[in-house]
């Protein structure tokens, strides 16, 4: 695995070096793997995530693409608030009404979190590639889910 540098700053990272000029927003494409483990089942996700300041020091992330599914394929979206979280090198990720998700850092020591879906574990595992690639993977397993669920971002994309 590849570690940031040790003034690492997640916020800024997301946001890309052009933040604080013209640029508002950190612009990234996704790519998704997605497997269903139960049944052998596999598709994707294509997009792009956009991180964008907001006024309490976070960001909000909106990812809108393309899913492509045996059941389903058309558009898809999902949106989170990334907090600061008491340290440069990560951020607290939260569903857009309030609920606390887990934290995003790359950091060896912090890049592994977890969070509890009734009655499903989701646990994520988050990878920095260098100054400009990411990536992290879902491991979703209980009852109901058996998922793999694995995205690498890379910076730019379409507007």
């Amino acid at each position: 695995m590849n570690v940031p540098p040790p003034e690492f700053e997640l916020r800024a990272y997301l946001l890309g070096p052009a933040a604080g000029t013209a640029q508002k927003a950190g612009l990234w494409t996704v790519e998704r793997d997605m497997l269903d483990r139960a049944n052998g089942t596999r598709g994707t996700f294509t997009g792009v995530v956009r991180f964008v300041p907001d006024d309490d020091g976070g960001l909000a992330f909106r990812e809108e693409g393309t899913m492509r599914w045996p059941s389903f394929t058309g558009p898809a979206f999902r949106e989170y608030l990334l907090r600061p979280a008491g340290r440069p090198d990560a951020l607290d990720v939260f569903f857009p009404d309030g609920r606390p998700f887990h934290r995003m850092s790359f950091t060896p020591q912090a890049n592994l979190d977890n969070h509890w879906c009734d009655p499903d574990t989701y646990r994520v595992a988050y990878t920095f590639n260098g100054p400009d690639r990411f990536s992290y993977s879902w491991d979703v397993t209980g009852p109901r889910k058996d998922l793999l669920l694995t995205s690498h971002l890379v910076r730019g994309g379409a507007a």
